[in-house]
């Protein structure tokens, strides 16, 4: 089963969206739900990663502070706020599940079509 993000769009450097995931098959409170983004010309790369069952968050040292990841169990949705946002935050991002915590995309699965954030300077 595919996860669905969605929530990008184009914004001003400084500016701020929140990403949505619609987590539609049944996910344990031992299951990790990750953000991941791809840019263009690049390898995807790990964003932030939360416990579907636990409020621990983990991020990459590139949003550390201006993203914020959280999940609401009752609606099934992931979310990623992102704040302060870059141009080089431009890319296609991703939500994806994996077993356990892991910062590579291999462990992950549910791939989805994504949604492009475009950070315009």
């Amino acid at each position: 089963v595919q996860l669905q993000a969605s929530g990008g769009g184009l914004v001003q450097t400084g500016g701020s969206l929140r990403l949505s995931c619609s987590v539609s098959e049944r996910t344990f409170s031992s299951h990790v739900m990750g953000w991941f983004r791809q840019a263009p010309g690049k390898e995807r790369e790990f964003v932030a990663a939360i416990r579907w069952g636990g409020a621990r968050t983990y991020y990459a040292d590139s949003v550390k502070g201006r993203f914020t990841i959280s999940r609401d169990s009752a609606k099934n949705t992931l979310y990623l706020q992102m704040s302060s946002l870059k141009p080089e935050d431009t890319a296609v991002y991703y939500c994806a599940k994996a077993n356990s915590l892991s910062y590579n995309d291999r462990e992950y699965r549910g791939w989805g079509q994504g949604t492009l954030v475009t950070v315009s300077s």
